[in-house]
């Protein structure tokens, strides 16, 4: 039977939050693993802008250089990551070839500030996706392959179905900030089916590729396969999404993104979001206000939502404000 886009089985969040997922995938993803268990590797850093202007001119160059099959997706959604062939260009051509089109004529150009550097990246958009977006703290069930943009070769192909939170809580893994930023700017399948034998079929999914720039991959890092500073591509499938709430307080993770509410501009930080002050981030912190009152309980009229209770109506919900200690915490 056709299951609802919008949200994933409950396995999924438990999976991810504990951890679930092969060791060579989590050390593609992690922002950082431990020297001897073989995962990043930490060299001298360069100076971000200065490293953001060599990788620019990289990308750009691969970019009018090279020429996707855009043919083959003028018709149908469901095509595969793998379904994408990217070529290049014989020296001294400047046209792609018929039923091609050259990389730097499709992409989409975004630019976004992180480590007080610019960075450009791009992204090229061939499905949108039928379903709902995921937002940057969330998880994500996906499908994709890497490669390096300098030698091109592969550093690792996901086939099956695997389970990512784009945020991580500093136990757990998180994605590298381009996952952050590209995931969200597509949907999730628009519907999902068991075919019977345990198999699950996605339709009319976000598909699409990401060039991205070493400063929000793994910059001076190096895992297996990906040298430092490489940039780095990644032709990807977005499959469905989990809403995230990081410490269980009622509060989604995204929503704890408190300096770009009502900015109008993500900062896409979480880590900064400090309300009471005592060094854990109100995504992780269980009493963000540090009132004695744990978040969960200041939902005082219990509809699951602790933003709308307000009880000395100062326009301070009570999870935020220290004065409102009252509680619904049941007794023991």
């Amino acid at each position: 039977m056709v299951g609802s886009y919008k949200k994933l089985q409950k396995f999924m969040n438990s999976r991810i939050l504990r951890g679930g997922i092969s060791f060579l995938f989590v050390c593609a993803f992690l922002l950082g693993c431990n020297d001897d268990d073989g995962g990043l590797v930490q060299i001298e850093e360069r100076d971000r802008a200065e490293q953001q202007m060599e990788d620019s001119l990289v990308l750009e160059t691969y970019l009018s250089t090279h020429y996707y099959n855009s043919e083959f997706f003028t018709t149908g959604s469901d095509h595969s990551y793998s379904d994408i062939v990217i070529g290049e260009l014989a020296e001294g051509e400047t046209v792609a070839p018929d039923g091609n089109t050259l990389l730097i004529d499709a992409v989409e150009t975004l630019t976004t500030e992180f480590q007080e550097a610019d960075y450009t990246y791009y992204i090229l958009r061939l499905n949108q996706g039928g379903g709902d977006s995921p937002r940057f703290t969330d998880a994500v069930r996906f499908r994709f392959e890497g490669s390096v943009v300098d030698t091109e070769e592969v550093f690792q192909s996901i086939v099956t179905p695997s389970d990512l939170s784009l945020q991580t809580d500093g136990i757990t893994g998180g994605a590298i900030r381009a996952w952050q930023l590209v995931m969200p700017t597509f949907n999730t399948a628009e519907s999902f089916m068991n075919n019977g034998s345990g198999i699950i079929n996605y339709s009319n999914y976000g598909l699409g590729v990401m060039f991205i720039p070493s400063g929000l991959g793994y910059f001076s890092g190096s895992v297996a396969g990906i040298p430092s500073y490489s940039n780095l591509i990644f032709k990807f499938e977005l499959l469905q999404y989990e809403e995230v709430d990081h410490d269980g307080d009622g509060v989604p993770s995204y929503l704890e993104n408190r300096d770009s509410i009502g900015t109008g501009v993500n900062d896409f930080d979480v880590t900064d979001d400090d309300t009471d002050g005592d060094d854990i981030p109100d995504f992780i912190d269980r009493d963000d206000d540090g009132d004695g009152v744990n978040t969960i309980f200041e939902d005082l009229n219990n509809d699951g939502d602790p933003t709308n209770d307000d009880s000395d109506n100062d326009g301070i919900p009570n999870y935020l404000d220290e004065d409102s200690t009252e509680s619904n915490q049941p007794d023991n």
